[in-house]
Parts: structure tokens; sequence; C-alpha cells
């Protein structure tokens, strides 16, 4: 007959390095989600920011609304400042601006073998409409 004692243990410590694994999943998963919505904040307000980039010569020259690839660049270089966050691609395409940024954020638990940063992407387009 073999002997039990002990088994119980191995079990909860088990149990506790699963909840332990479980909590740091979790703890990092909200960091950058709420990190993820802040950045998505700004490629919207970069991206609408670019909008004002209109094309004034084609548009009092030919009545076309297109936005200035040249000036769409400068306008989210401004509204987009510090805080880590990188622009990645800014594309036009006539009368839309298309934003991609990223950022990298530390999080919050690392355990020992597991990287203590990550990176997280946001993008963002807006067209240019006139009213009637």
């Amino acid at each position: 007959m073999r002997r039990e004692d002990g088994q119980i243990t191995v079990m909860t410590i088990g149990f506790f390095v699963f909840l332990g694994l479980l909590a740091v999943v979790v703890v990092n998963s909200s960091a950058a989600f709420l990190q993820r919505q802040q950045l998505d904040n700004v490629a919207d307000g970069a991206a609408l920011a670019a909008a004002d980039g209109l094309s004034r010569a084609d548009f009092y020259r030919r009545g076309e609304v297109k936005v200035d690839d040249a000036e769409a660049k400068r306008l989210i270089g401004q509204y987009v400042s510090g805080d880590g966050i990188r622009i990645v691609a800014v594309t036009t395409d006539g009368d839309q601006v298309h934003v991609r940024l990223e950022r990298t954020v530390s999080l919050a638990l690392a355990p020992p073998g597991w990287t203590s940063q990550t990176t997280i992407v946001s993008e963002a387009t807006s067209q240019l409409r006139l009213s009637d």
C-alpha cells in the first residue's frame, strides 16, 4: 500500500502557481489594453489633424478635395509628441489619411524568463468631406 502523505501539498503548490500566472496574465493584459485605448485616441486625433491638410491649390484651382501629403505628415508630427509614440506610417489617398502609430509599453508584472515590454499598434483613418 502506497502512502499518500504530502500529495495534497504538491497539488496545492501547483494550484497557487497556476493562480499566480493567471494573475500576471490578467494584470498585464489589462494594462496593455488601457495603453492601447490611449494610443487609439491619439491616432484618431492625429488622423483628424491631418485631414486639415487640404491641398488648397487643388481645391481653389480645380475644386478637388485632396489631402496634401507633406502637410498631413507635418500636422501629424505636431499632434503626436512625446510619450514614446512612434509614427510608423502616414499615407494619403486623395481625400483620405491613414495613420499607423506604435508605442512600446512596460508590463506591470514580468515573471523570470518573460519579456517586460511589448509593442502596441494603433491605426486610424480620416476622410475629408465637403458639406453641402
